[in-house]
């Protein structure tokens, strides 16, 4: 009988368990029901109704947590941005300190392998940032981090540039020209490009005397 009552409070607890997450649960099923969607049928086919019948929430849980499905695009795109630095910070990390060229590699096989896996859904977030607008803080967070790891390259002797956010723009830019040309031809192996972008940049980036 123990057994029977536990199994019937187990199935009856489901509704509730949803409705008693904690709210960054209930966001994060808000968000990632709205990426799957954004992806599968586009940004304007998709219904805050859609929204919450996948993530298994009320209507009015969503609009408690967000206004539109704007705010939810803006949310995306900054967890979309934290979680590219996180996996790039990881690749690095594991690199030794003084492993300059194993630390840049270590980049571009964290942002190459994350922007291949991820790709629909960077296009998906990122549709209205055109060349024209030319900032946001997503990717300055991304130079940042890549400076921060070119300074310390410089300060040992193992690279040289005038300018280190210049080098660092060039990094990011082209590995994303390279990944871009990279998926119009259907390749989605990160091996190759990233053996490309390692070759050129290292080579760009060398003291005269190496």
């Amino acid at each position: 009988m123990a057994e029977k009552r536990q199994t019937g409070a187990t199935r009856g607890a489901s509704p509730r368990w949803r409705r008693t997450q904690p709210a960054e649960v209930r966001v994060d099923d808000l968000m990632s029901a709205a990426a799957a969607l954004f992806v599968a049928r586009g940004i304007e086919a998709t219904t805050i109704d859609d929204i919450v019948g996948r993530a298994g929430v009320a209507k009015g849980t969503f609009y408690h947590y967000f206004s539109t499905k704007s705010d939810v695009l803006v949310a995306l795109r900054s967890r979309f941005a934290q979680d590219f630095l996180a996996r790039v910070a990881a690749s690095i990390g594991a690199r030794a300190a003084d492993d300059h060229a194993g630390r840049l590699s270590a980049w571009l096989s964290g942002a190459v392998g994350t922007y291949l896996a991820n790709y629909e859904l960077h296009d998906v977030v990122f549709h209205d940032f055109p060349h024209s607008q030319r900032q946001s803080q997503e990717k300055d967070d991304v130079i940042a981090q890549i400076v921060a790891l070119l300074e310390d390259g410089r300060k040992a002797g193992v690279w040289a540039f005038p300018d280190a956010r210049s080098a660092a723009l060039i990094v990011f830019d082209g590995m994303h020209a390279v990944v871009d040309d990279a998926i119009v031809s259907g390749t989605r192996d990160p091996g190759p490009p990233c053996r490309l972008l390692e070759e050129m940049f290292t080579r760009m980036l060398a003291t005269p005397h190496t």
